[in-house]
């Protein structure tokens, strides 16, 4: 399978400022997640592969086009979802997809036919004369969405596509993205600060942070493999305890009120802990056991500690 984004020692400099620093990957999934606080490099990455800025070393690859030597090549096959609304004033939402279709090289009935298409699409079909500045922020999105699609892309850059929406027209929002991921003939970069929406859209995760990669994630092999988060109540020696669950191989850390937070390696099983305790002569008065949730990743990238010395808390917006 071709790689949709191959990173090739690839840095951005701004004067003094290094935006981004040599980032190498490379990665194939129908959906794949760029995550990272403000100012990580996120929206510095996705123009960079739009060939708005120009590597200062190294180079990418956009579905085997390199950014340096084959940019337009490159942006014919993508379709772009700004994070700003970049409208023109007075023009309706038809006559604006199909002016972006234009652009995108389709001949001025066929583009028409798209706009069309893709307003109905993305569930404006009844609104589409109406002009883009008399739209609600919920409908504004929805149409940065068609103009993206109204092309026909085969990868599709969606920069904080859920940004200010509430709650339904966020899930619509969802939900067409996930549909468009299951079609399996466009690709998906989704640029968010809400790991809620990266994980339930994407099946790849890149953390940036400072402009470097500080993690990756396959999310659908961490769903194979289950890695088993658990948060353990103990009373007994906890130190003699948490030095023999290490013994084990697993991840652990002191939590709050004699909480232990532990990782349980594939080969390990729940009856091992048990077994340990009894051995110190320690009760287990109350075990947890979930996943690791993107959020216990995403801090660990931040931080740089691992998931069992995290306080849990609902998967939400950093």
């Amino acid at each position: 399978m071709q790689p949709v984004i191959e990173l090739d020692s690839l840095s951005v400099q701004f004067g003094s400022v290094r935006a981004l620093s040599q980032l190498s990957g490379s990665f194939s999934g129908r959906a794949i997640g760029l995550l990272g606080p403000n100012g990580a490099g996120k929206t510095t990455l996705i123009h960079t592969l739009l060939g708005f800025y120009k590597p200062s070393t190294g180079t990418a690859r956009v579905l085997g086009n390199d950014i340096r030597h084959q940019d337009r090549a490159a942006r014919s096959l993508i379709g772009y979802m700004p994070e700003r609304d970049s409208f023109i004033a007075g023009m309706t939402a038809v006559r604006f997809i199909c002016l972006m279709a234009e652009l995108s090289g389709l001949p001025k009935e066929h583009a028409l036919e798209r706009a069309h298409e893709a307003l109905y699409y993305v569930g404006l079909g009844e609104a589409r004369y109406r002009k883009l500045e008399s739209y609600s922020l919920g409908m504004k999105q929805l149409a940065k969405l068609a103009q993206a699609l109204v092309h026909g892309p085969r990868l599709l850059f969606l920069d904080e596509p859920t940004n200010g929406l509430d709650p339904p027209a966020r899930e619509r929002m969802i939900k067409l993205i996930r549909e468009i991921r299951d079609t399996g003939e466009v690709h998906v970069i989704l640029s968010s600060h809400l790991l809620r929406d990266v994980e339930e859209c994407c099946e790849e995760v890149l953390i940036l942070k400072d402009g470097q990669i500080a993690q990756y994630c396959n999310l659908e092999a961490e769903r194979r493999a289950n890695r088993k988060f658990l948060e353990v109540e103990i009373r007994g020696d906890e130190a003699s305890f948490l030095n023999g669950v290490r013994r084990l191989g697993c991840d652990c850390g002191p939590g709050s009120k004699r909480r232990l937070k532990i990782i349980l390696p594939p080969e390990r099983q729940i009856a091992d802990l048990y077994r340990l305790a009894v051995e110190h002569n320690v009760q287990i008065r109350h075990l947890d056991y979930k996943k690791d949730s993107l959020q216990d990743i995403f801090l660990k990238a931040m931080h740089g500690m691992p998931p069992a010395t995290l306080q849990g808390a609902d998967h939400g917006s950093l």
